[in-house]
């Protein structure tokens, strides 16, 4: 007797996984050959179009879409949706994708569509704020302690320019998601508690470091305030209050630019409200500039040549001799 597949009860397959799972002893010899491969390869599969499954699993396109019927769908397009539904959040973007460059357009086109799209964005995002969680917001950040700033992926980089533009204006800001990742963050929550506040940010497709992370800094008592794109977001039930950005984008997962310009415009509330901040920021600048370039002509004691004054009459002098 032909055994069932090892693989039968994979997590993700769901109700195909199922369906299989009790037909597949009455399944032909190239059925079976096709749902090993299908439940082995959840994911893949999900994102195969038909000739795509027939070449993986080394069968006939018209066994693959047999396959469909046997298990009681009605073609392959309905099998394949009902995979795509396992993994909706994660294949979305791949099927936009999909979509999309099966358009044709020219590289302008596509580009002035990228733009469109981020106004939108950006648009929908400016609509969504509300007064009272932009207020909460801000105090949340001048009246804490220290703030642990949180994002992997590309949020990682959106929490590492939250941190630079915060840093004037509180005593402690730190992004913990480009030293060290996940782990290190964690050694850094170990010492949180209520003065803390935790600034997580998560847009799709969601990480699961930074949804974790946040769950234990509820734990050890600190406030989160959370960014990310809708209510359906793993943080929101974890937060003191949520922040969001629309990120929808045709050819890629997530637009950051919504998101980034929230966190500029967070950022200016907070300037525009912290205490002595035009002070702040100008002594910042001060202790800054020797890192700053600043032309030689400009610099004190230069020659408008560039050459300090004492240096350039040592030459002149050498010159005449």
């Amino acid at each position: 007797m032909t055994q069932q597949p090892k693989n039968i009860t994979l997590q993700g397959a769901g109700a195909v996984a199922q369906t299989v799972g009790k037909l597949y002893q009455q399944l032909s010899k190239s059925h079976r050959k096709t749902a090993d491969y299908v439940l082995g390869n959840p994911f893949r599969a999900a994102t195969m179009t038909i000739d795509e499954l027939s070449e993986a699993a080394g069968i006939s396109v018209a066994t693959a879409n047999r396959f469909a019927h046997a298990l009681g769908f009605d073609g392959y397009a309905s099998f394949r949706a009902a995979l795509v539904s396992d993994f909706a959040t994660t294949l979305a973007p791949v099927e936009k994708l999909r979509h999309e460059v099966q358009r044709p357009a020219s590289s302008a086109e596509i580009m002035a569509a990228a733009f469109e799209n981020d106004i939108h964005n950006i648009d929908a995002t400016r609509r969504m704020l509300t007064p009272e969680h932009c207020e909460q917001a801000v105090d949340m950040i001048l009246s804490a302690e220290r703030i642990f700033i949180t994002g992997f992926g590309a949020s990682a980089y959106l929490a590492g320019l939250m941190a630079h533009a915060l840093e004037p204006y509180v005593r402690t800001v730190s992004s913990v998601a480009l030293a060290g990742g996940p782990s290190q963050a964690g050694r850094q929550f170990f010492k949180l508690d209520s003065r803390d506040l935790v600034i997580p940010m998560v847009f799709p497709r969601y990480a699961a470091d930074t949804v974790w992370l946040t769950q234990r800094a509820v734990e050890k008592g600190a406030r989160i305030l959370a960014i990310t794109d809708v209510p359906g977001s793993p943080l929101v039930p974890l937060a003191d209050v949520t922040i969001y950005a629309q990120t929808d984008r045709n050819l890629s997962p997530t637009s950051d630019a919504a998101a980034l310009i929230l966190i500029q415009a967070l950022c200016d509330a907070v300037a525009h409200r912290a205490r002595r901040s035009v002070q702040a920021a100008s002594q910042m600048a001060e202790f800054v500039l020797p890192w700053l370039y600043v032309p030689q002509q400009q610099r004190p004691g230069t020659t408008p040549v560039g050459k300090p004054a004492k240096a350039a009459a040592k030459t002149k002098g050498k010159t005449k001799a």
